[in-house]
């Protein structure tokens, strides 16, 4: 039997909360309740929030994640849904592309959130649109998804270059939506987890880090990416002190060690 609308409204709002609460609360448990004190001095910023703002962070995700599935619904059930470049057997396309699917989601959504990301820090939008997750000055893994509902839209939005753009199975969006919420709550997490001289290797280079976006929350500039430093790089937007930054950050782990 074919669900109503509201049992898909159901389904999609539990798997979406879920994947939310899941990954960002485990990351939560682990550096901000069990190994609090013992890792406090790895913290990219020795301070903590305040409960205040953990609840203003999972308040605007909840809301922003009910956005992003409206913004779903439309893509995946309106009439423009019709021009989408779904298949529905992975056979199809084979495995192989199912992956690389995945991998372009990934490179067009980078490019998709630098430049809007870029956009909202213009001086004449920033209040309506990007203000309110910059309330997160020392950001903690709740803040990934805390925007106000009009920067929702815009996060929301690379559905639809992805499904009208590339061909892909449903099983590679969720996917590409998985990678996306990990990723995105280790750029708030507060604490750096690639290894030291991570920033200076051939591929370290390239990577964003939750070094770099901590520094874009603390200094409200610079730093735009989202996966990876490629914009930032060509476009001159890197912050001129983020290697700086995380060799500091290495020194803190670094000397953490020694008492320990």
């Amino acid at each position: 039997m074919e669900q109503s609308l509201i049992e898909r409204i159901g389904v999609i709002l539990t798997i979406t909360y879920l994947r939310y609460f899941v990954i960002a609360g485990i990351l939560f448990l682990i550096f901000y309740v069990l190994f609090k004190k013992k890792w406090q001095s790895k913290k990219i910023q020795n301070r903590f929030p305040k409960n205040k703002d953990y609840n203003r962070e999972i308040g605007y995700s909840i809301l922003s994640l009910f956005i992003f599935m409206l913004v779903g619904l439309v893509a995946h059930k309106s009439p423009i849904a019709q021009w989408s470049l779904r298949y529905d057997s992975i056979a199809e396309y084979g495995t192989a592309y199912w992956f690389l699917s995945v991998i372009l989601m990934i490179f067009l959504h980078d490019t998709y959130f630098y430049w809007t990301h870029r956009a909202m820090h213009h001086p004449k939008i920033y209040r309506s649109f990007h203000k309110v997750h910059h309330q997160s000055t020392n950001p903690s893994p709740w803040a990934a998804f805390a925007f106000h509902p009009l920067e929702a839209v815009v996060e929301a939005g690379i559905i639809f270059p992805i499904i009208f753009l590339i061909p892909h199975h449903f099983s590679a969006v969720f996917a590409f939506l998985i990678f996306m919420t990990v990723y995105n709550v280790y750029g708030h997490l507060g604490y750096e987890i690639f290894p030291k001289g991570f920033n200076k290797n051939r591929i370290g280079k390239w990577l964003n880090t939750s070094v770099s976006h901590n520094a874009h929350h603390a200094q409200f500039n610079g730093n735009l990416g989202l996966y990876f430093l490629f914009w930032d790089r060509w476009m001159g937007t890197l912050r001129t002190d983020y290697d700086s930054g995380f060799k500091e950050v290495d020194q803190l782990r670094t000397s953490s060690k020694a008492i320990q």
